[in-house]
């Protein structure tokens, strides 16, 4: 294989998964969907999650054959990692250097991303898991800026009468997710810009547990003796930091086959293939722990690491809530705006079939926000549940025939359903609170939840002690109501609403 040819195939694969990951979080109409779905559900964690033990095997099978390729061809985060490297070796170039593997560090950030899964403590899961951490910064930086870019399209395609595009509104949908946002991007481009694949290497789980097989594979990055004259090049091109050129050594639980150092030795010393029996038992006998690798001993400590994960506490110790601008009616009057209710339950989407399977399978990517056409799902701001998605219906309400969350889930979270299944799923219950009522309160006439209830769960009834006989109250029928904040949504009330929806902790069919 010529030198380069390995770095070209991997390149070109990596800036398609990218593009594809990307663009599948931007997309607010649906339809890249359709075609990109299936990069979604190749990534690891969704696959674990998902229990698509075909996608795992798969995956597994690719790492004991080619090495750890999935962290720089399939993972979105590690992609952008390496974009980073690569802008930085613009200005320096060779200039990485061999460190040891600092596998307490690793075990200990994988044991507690493991105790976090199982005790339910999603805000580390996000914070941990790459494919995660990524949507969460696609959705919340790059995502307002896409639409923008759309709405100038829009603005332009109307002004000639044609609507290729239209019109989307831009809003903030939660100021914790931006900020650890922000904190995510700048730490990643930071480790990045320094040191290559430091969070790969160090911080992810999905890497640790990959090296595990990763060092066994049947591919592997090996160093000809007789060819290497020993000048240093692949160690100081290695992203990984996990090449000894002077001693002949490759880590390759750390290696993600880039191809980078093949690419850059001038005598075609490193070549990619499979080690003989022998080869291997020499590897072995050289570089096992009970024989000591050898490494230098004179290596410090990446101060960056902790550095990452003390942000990283403070981050999830973030409880600031968006705060929206006033709405003018005309120009010429304020209209208060609404008021969140403070929920007891949170509402999941129809197909979780239950608070608690949901909280369990969901890792926080940020898919079935972006993806939302009714602007309802929200990350919530609760620090043991941190930006896993609820439903909050100050912007509008889950119509019945929308499957749009269902179907673009990479984990199960959201189970698919039909849209016959949505319009009798039962993921809340609306309750009327007379003190906020303007029927009550005020003496006027509305019905406004009664007319738009889409399950006609609500019937409007005489007010007790009206003599008029104009005014009426909401009945709500149990039975009935799917929980889908139609009638909270559309309640004139200000600025808590008449009609105050609460999420049930088992999803029903009705």
């Amino acid at each position: 294989m010529n030198k380069k040819t390995l770095q070209r195939i991997r390149r070109v694969l990596a800036a398609i998964f990218f593009l594809g990951v990307t663009l599948m979080f931007l997309d607010f109409t649906g339809t890249l969907h359709q075609f990109l779905a299936w990069m979604a559900k190749v990534q690891f964690m969704p696959a674990i999650l998902a229990l698509n033990f075909i996608v795992i095997a798969i995956l597994l099978i690719i790492t004991l054959l080619f090495g750890r390729i999935y962290c720089s061809v399939i993972c979105p985060l590690g992609v952008f990692q390496d974009g980073v490297a690569h802008v930085h070796n613009w200005f320096k170039k060779d200039r990485y250097t061999f460190s040891k593997a600092h596998k307490t560090l690793r075990y200990i950030m994988l044991g507690v991303f493991i105790i976090a899964m199982i005790a339910g403590f999603s805000s580390l899961i996000v914070l941990l898991e790459p494919y995660s951490t990524f949507g969460l910064m696609v959705q919340s930086l790059l995502g307002p800026v896409y639409q923008w870019c759309n709405n100038g399209l829009a603005a332009i395609s109307e002004h000639y009468q044609s609507y290729t595009f239209y019109h989307k509104e831009v809003w903030l949908r939660s100021i914790p997710a931006l900020v650890i946002s922000i904190f995510a991007f700048v730490a990643l481009v930071i480790l990045a810009w320094r040191n290559g694949r430091t969070y790969c290497n160090t911080i992810c789980p999905v890497g640790t547990f990959l090296s595990f097989f990763s060092r066994f594979s049947w591919f592997k990055m090996h160093i000809n003796e007789e060819k290497c004259i020993q000048c240093g090049m692949c160690t100081k091109n290695c992203k990984s930091s996990c090449i000894d050129g002077k001693n002949g050594y490759v880590d390759y639980s750390r290696c993600v086959v880039c191809g980078n150092c093949m690419a850059e030795c001038p005598k075609e010393a490193i070549e990619y293939k499979h080690l003989a029996k022998d080869a291997v038992r020499v590897w072995a006998n050289n570089h096992s722990p009970i024989h000591g690798d050898k490494q230098p001993d004179n290596e410090s400590v990446d101060t960056s690491k902790r550095a990452f994960l003390i942000g990283s506490a403070v981050a999830l110790g973030t409880t600031a809530f968006a705060q929206e601008k006033k709405k003018v009616d005309g120009g010429l009057a304020f209209l208060e705006d609404k008021v969140a209710p403070e929920r007891k339950t949170p509402i999941v989407p129809a197909g979780a079939g239950s608070l608690q399977r949901f909280r369990n399978r969901c890792t926080g990517c940020q898919l079935c926000v972006s993806q939302c056409p009714n602007d309802i799902l929200r990350p919530t701001t609760d620090l043991m549940h941190l930006m896993q998605p609820v439903m909050s219906f100050k912007r509008g309400y889950c119509r019945p025939e929308c499957t749009a969350c269902s179907d673009v889930c990479p984990t199960d979270a959201i189970l698919k359903i039909t849209k016959e299944e949505k319009s009798s799923i039962k993921k809340g219950q609306a309750y009327w609170i007379a003190q906020n009522c303007i029927v009550t309160a005020d003496g006027i006439p509305c019905g406004n939840c009664s007319r738009h209830c889409p399950a006609e769960a609500i019937e409007m009834v005489p007010k007790r002690g009206d003599n008029t006989g104009k005014l009426f109250i909401p009945a709500i029928n149990e039975s009935k109501c799917i929980g889908c904040g139609a009638c909270e949504y559309v309640c004139p009330a200000r600025p808590l609403s008449a009609i105050h929806v609460e999420g049930v902790e088992q999803h029903r069919l009705i």
